[in-house]
């Protein structure tokens, strides 16, 4: 699930991580965060970088020669990266893309969307989203509980598996997470022996 950075004042929606060089001549393979890479990854589409402060192509935007699949794999080709040297300086960079909200993507949402939303789970209120958190892996939602101080958070990993349900209209999402992830797992009682086969 793609969510936007309003760090530069736009909207913007990430689409995509380049997770390796793929052969000689400046591809990159893709790791997708879209619905729709054909519709994101044409030729002459650009993309903002987020990448180390260190690295050449800070705060620089870079754009799409040609997008493929190949052997399974998403592997798009950028102007100016000609050989696999250029291509290894963009390895874990993110791509983001300005996104109007009149558009959204299918499975996408805006972080002032989803902050403030109710979080539901076995239709109780059991807390709110305070934030989201943007990793290169996958994106958080960070949830205060229900009745909870201000500094208790929740981190919950935003995939479909534990958020199956975003409604922005009714302000809600519905959380289906793993035991112990919005509480404490009971201890095994010590002194609770096993049962055994009768003689």
């Amino acid at each position: 699930m793609a969510t936007n950075d309003k760090a530069q004042g736009r909207n913007q929606l990430r689409v995509g991580r380049l997770v390796k060089a793929h052969g000689l001549k400046g591809a990159l393979k893709l790791e997708l965060y879209t619905d729709n890479p054909e519709a994101r990854f044409v030729t002459g589409a650009e993309f903002t970088l987020q990448v180390p402060e260190a690295s050449p192509w800070h705060g620089k935007t870079i754009t799409v020669r040609e997008y493929r699949v190949m052997n399974g794999n998403s592997v798009v080709f950028f102007d100016d990266i000609e050989d696999r040297t250029a291509a290894e300086g963009l390895v874990r960079a993110i791509l983001w893309i300005d996104q109007d909200d009149a558009e959204p993507e299918d499975d996408a949402w805006y972080d002032h969307q989803l902050t403030g939303l109710d979080v539901v789970r076995d239709d109780q209120v059991v807390g709110r989203v305070v934030r989201i958190e943007h990793l290169p892996a996958q994106d958080l939602l960070i949830v205060r509980p229900t009745g909870a101080d201000a500094d208790t958070e929740i981190m919950v990993p935003f995939v479909s598996a534990i958020v199956p349900t975003v409604d922005i209209e009714a302000g809600r999402v519905i959380v289906t997470p793993p035991a112990g992830l919005f509480e404490e797992l009971p201890e095994a009682d010590a002194d609770e022996q096993p049962p055994t086969e009768a003689s």
